[in-house]
């Protein structure tokens, strides 16, 4: 399909929901509207609190767009992870996710394997792309953990039929590192520049028209792969790979992004003043970017998943 270019995804989604007859999603995407455009203009300090109820009835749209029953609580809390005498760092403000509620059932949703239900929230931003270099630069001791990947495309051998996804690793990557941390899904390709392959094929019979079996099972492998590639919206998308090690989260980000904003509305509704403290220390820009980046990641990657489609802000050129 083609890409929407647009500059407000809302607009788009909501006319596609309309033309789908999905009333109880509409209404819920018209919520999460409501709440952005409330959210425009509040301090750091307030913002969270709305953008969250943003996130939640996106969400919830999602989930009602597929058919999806789900308990309408949040379904995710605040758990203490710091002894009486701890600081008030990142590193211990615990997430818990419930068995019930939204966010386990965005977690069933995308068939996430992450064993653990609680995290805290800086492993959580730690785990977000589009905060992931701004979180490295703050903690000095964490390992850059994804990869930008060029020209991610699948391919079709026309010797065996085979398909699977190819990717060139970006410039600026000590692939010799990297190349020892690369999650199950993808191996590396021996010989030439460093690039990645997907472990896993599908058959595809013909060069031509794929059969509808053939699309699915290509629908499947994308959803497989998609649990380590990762991007981050703009007018140009960036693709990114998410190797392994210490601190790594198996959820999608579309559930890590709603649980730290969830965090950070009950602070900044039940302690302001442990959020200002964290606004003043010296994590302040990680949590600055997080705010201020993740509305637009988040919507962009719910409005892709219910639609279907992948939406892109229009490159708008300036005459000469």
């Amino acid at each position: 399909m083609k890409t929407v270019l647009t500059l407000d995804p809302f607009d788009y989604v909501d006319l596609w929901l309309r033309r789908e007859k999905k009333e109880e999603a509409q209404h819920y995407w018209r919520q999460a509207r409501n709440f952005h455009c409330a959210a425009q203009g509040l301090p750091i300090e307030s913002s969270p609190l709305v953008l969250y109820y943003c996130f939640m009835n996106a969400a919830k749209a999602l989930l009602a767009s597929k058919s999806i029953a789900f308990n309408p609580y949040h379904g995710v809390s605040g758990n203490r992870m710091r002894g009486p005498n701890s600081k008030t760092v990142l590193s211990n403000e615990g997430i818990k996710i419930k068995q019930n509620g939204i966010v386990p059932a965005m977690a069933s949703y995308f068939a996430e394997i992450e064993a653990a239900r609680v995290h805290s929230l800086e492993d959580i931003l730690y785990n977000v792309v589009c905060v992931h270099r701004t979180c490295c630069l703050s903690y000095s001791n964490k390992p850059e953990r994804f990869i930008p990947l060029r020209r991610a495309i699948f391919k079709r051998d026309t010797a065996s039929g085979q398909v699977s996804l190819h990717a060139e690793i970006g410039d600026g990557i000590n692939w010799s590192i990297y190349r020892r941390r690369l999650p199950p899904e993808v191996a590396e390709v021996v010989g030439g520049p460093p690039a990645i392959v997907s472990t896993r094929t599908i058959h595809w019979a013909a060069a031509g028209r794929p059969t509808d079996a053939e699309l699915a099972s290509l629908s499947d492998l994308n959803a497989e792969i998609r649990r380590v590639i990762h991007y981050i919206n703009g007018s140009h998308t960036l693709w990114y790979l998410k190797t392994t090690g210490a601190s790594t989260i198996d959820r999608s980000p579309i559930t890590l992004m709603l649980i730290a904003m969830h965090r950070l509305s009950e602070i900044c509704r039940y302690t302001p003043s442990q959020l200002r403290s964290y606004l003043d220390g010296p994590k302040n820009w990680l949590l600055s970017e997080f705010i201020a980046m993740s509305p637009s990641q988040f919507l962009d990657e719910i409005a892709c998943e219910m639609t279907g489609h992948q939406i892109m802000i229009p490159n708008v050129r300036v005459p000469n």
